[in-house]
């Protein structure tokens, strides 16, 4: 086991650049997923919602490059493209239609993001930790992103299920309920 590092130390700092780079280009495709979902969505009751997650998913995006700034931290524009092609590539994922789109993929949308959500939360609970033994990094922004996290997942949570009752069929009701909580 090794030992904690010193106040005002990172070890591993190339690790830790990887790592945001991952960070960053999957905030990139679920930017690019919440504006997919969003033109499906339009005047539908989701859209504010959707609206108001990418407005977040944006901030947060930039609060992610200015942590990587302020380390030193290199952007990796390569992941960016990856990730920003590959979104775009998924559009064409078996779905049960071929040329059409399938109600399907709203749920297949919903659970991805929703699930998206909790890795981007446990990212931004590993900075914390960072910002731990890092001045650089702020604790109070970080918690902050992590209490918005939660408002996201939950919303998202109950949003998936009522999407998945109207495709499958089913009880929309929170998954709280659902599980006799």
């Amino acid at each position: 086991m090794s030992e904690p590092s010193a106040a005002g130390h990172i070890r591993n700092l190339d690790l830790l650049g990887i790592y945001c780079n991952d960070h960053l280009a999957a905030s990139t495709g679920g930017i690019e997923l919440v504006r997919r979902m969003l033109g499906e969505h339009r005047g539908a009751p989701y859209e504010p919602r959707l609206q108001q997650l990418l407005k977040e998913l944006l901030e947060e995006r930039t609060a992610l490059r200015s942590m990587m700034a302020a380390l030193g931290i290199p952007v990796r524009q390569y992941k960016q493209l990856a990730t920003w092609v590959g979104e775009k590539l998924s559009r064409a994922k078996l779905n049960g239609r071929l040329l059409s789109r399938s109600p399907l993929s709203s749920v297949v949308e919903f659970e991805f993001i929703a699930t998206a959500v909790l890795a981007k939360r446990a990212g931004f609970e590993t900075l914390l930790e960072v910002a731990a033994v890092e001045r650089r990094l702020d604790a109070a922004l970080l918690e902050r992103l992590i209490h918005q996290a939660d408002g996201q997942h939950q919303w998202l949570s109950e949003a998936r299920r009522e999407v998945a009752a109207q495709v499958f069929g089913g009880r929309p009701e929170p998954a709280s309920e659902a599980a006799g909580n």
